[in-house]
């Protein structure tokens, strides 16, 4: 199959150069030729001159371009250009003197049936040259272009795969710290019997299911994300009863608005886990707003009097396995630069805004 496919690619290649020999050649017969001039002298003529002009060309395209021009050997090519132009030249008188006696059959004392000066007669010659070499840098650079945007997109691809993989790491530390608050949760109801362990087994499965499938998503329905923070402080005001004061105020949200998931739940989950005070009491204010063009989450919560600068509780990963940090990792990834993350770390309490672009479901 492979020796038959460059069999192939070389009779198409030959079919169309022959073609193109063809074409030149009715060419010169077209403008060398007189009214009183029989096309088949003229023919006769032109075919002396096809040689040369074949040879130059090939020339040019073949050796000349390839390996200097295109290899920016710009001084070279052009002496060596400059060479071919006076070699070609010379062979082009010499056809036209021989194509015309013999084309012409000419007697003594009867005048040139061809009444072209040799000036007229290379300038179209070269005039083939220039636009066969025109037809090759065209070529040349079609091709080029086409290799640089196939090496782009599979560099492309490549780093939108990279890409892919950090973010399913991130989302895998996400998900056992979660996991792992609410299993406590559980058992803790478990272990009293209270009758709410059914609905938080309920809550849980929910929950379960939006990071096992839903976080799957490159985006899911803003509305969506706000049901399971929900269901997220139904859960941890059972845990934490009276001690837990939650104030959460979100806009009407429209179902067309879509965010990255796990980009909200895990700011809550930190408020949760560190806003507890020193009398074990937790305070956390939520409020969701949304504009034509941005989405504005602001969340304070109170914090341990011994959590005394931003570095510390940012670097709370290595503790409790997820954290700012690697949250701020996935916004550069899915949000790059469009996005603005303030952080206010005072003495009794933490302060967090987040503003992410509107995004709209297909």
């Amino acid at each position: 199959m492979k020796r038959s496919g460059i069999i192939k690619y070389l009779v198409e290649k030959f079919a169309l150069h022959s073609l193109f020999w063809i074409a030149v050649m009715l060419f010169f017969t077209f403008f060398f030729g007189l009214e009183n001039t029989t096309f088949k002298t003229v023919f006769s003529f032109s075919a002396f001159l096809l040689p040369v002009t074949i040879v130059t060309t090939y020339t040019f395209v073949y050796y000349l371009i390839p390996k200097y021009l295109l290899l920016k050997k710009y001084n070279v090519f052009a002496l060596y250009s400059f060479y071919t132009l006076v070699i070609s030249s010379s062979f082009i008188i010499y056809s036209a003197f021989y194509g015309l006696v013999l084309s012409s059959s000419m007697a003594i004392g009867t005048g040139f049936p061809i009444k072209k000066s040799l000036l007229f007669i290379n300038v179209t010659i070269y005039l083939v040259v220039i636009l066969a070499c025109a037809f090759r840098l065209l070529k040349q650079n079609y091709r080029t272009s086409t290799a640089n945007e196939i090496l782009k997109n599979e560099i492309l691809a490549g780093e939108l795969q990279l890409k892919k993989q950090e973010l399913l790491y991130l989302k895998m530390q996400i998900h056992p710290h979660f996991l792992f608050n609410t299993l406590n949760t559980l058992y803790g109801f478990a272990l009293k019997k209270s009758d709410e362990t059914p609905e938080l087994i309920l809550k849980l499965s929910n929950l379960l299911d939006y990071i096992l499938y839903q976080t799957q998503k490159s985006k899911v329905p803003l509305k969506q994300e706000i049901e399971h923070i929900q269901d997220y402080i139904a859960l941890e005001q059972m845990r934490f009863k009276d001690n837990l004061h939650v104030d959460f105020k979100c806009d009407p949200i429209p179902e067309e608005i879509e965010i990255a998931p796990m980009i909200l739940l895990p700011f809550i989950e930190n408020s949760f886990k560190h806003g507890k005070r020193n009398n074990g009491e937790i305070t956390v204010q939520i409020s969701l707003k949304i504009t034509q063009k941005h989405i504005y989450f602001r969340l304070k919560n109170s914090k341990i009097d011994h959590i005394a600068n931003e570095n510390e509780f940012l670097n709370k990963p290595q503790q409790s396995g997820i954290g700012l940090v690697n949250l701020q990792k996935r916004l550069d990834l899915l949000y790059k630069n469009d996005y603005q993350l303030d952080i206010k770390n005072e003495s009794e309490f933490y302060e967090i805004t987040l503003t992410l672009p509107i995004q709209y479901g297909s």
